[in-house]
């Protein structure tokens, strides 16, 4: 039977934090390895920071919805919210031959996202925002 984890967080950064210490826990309680539980933890705090930092075009509260699924054999995650309309795969990959001090800000946490996941898609829907990524285990 898949284990599953469903939390909604606020658009607010102190919420990334929660969302790491329940990744944290949730993996080792689903089976993952360290290393899995690892990469879980490092594609959705990406995720859901960039959701709460460039979302949202208002200072109302939003909620982020985030389903983790584990089974025999993938790990799944998503991530909704109704914020701008953003599909990450679409993200310039910055040029990593570049001095540090060269390159311009951004675009890092998204390129490890897709380089580190077996899938990352994107859809909208009824005004939401939809990505979901995944990984072998």
């Amino acid at each position: 039977m898949p284990a599953t984890l469903t939390l909604t967080l606020k658009n607010d950064p102190s919420e990334i934090g929660r969302l790491v210490d329940l990744l944290e826990a949730f993996g080792p309680q689903s089976g993952l390895t360290d290393d899995a539980t690892f990469k879980l933890t490092l594609a959705l705090d990406e995720i859901v920071a960039n959701v709460v930092r460039h979302g949202f075009d208002d200072d109302r509260e939003h909620r982020i919805e985030v389903k983790v699924t584990v089974d025999d054999r993938t790990v799944t995650a998503s991530v909704e919210d109704d914020g701008v309309e953003f599909d990450p795969r679409e993200a310039p990959v910055p040029d990593l031959d570049l001095p540090i001090e060269m390159r311009k800000p951004g675009g890092l946490g998204m390129h490890l996202v897709k380089a580190t996941m077996d899938s990352v898609e994107y859809r909208r829907q009824d005004g939401r925002n939809i990505l979901t990524v995944a990984f072998a285990r």
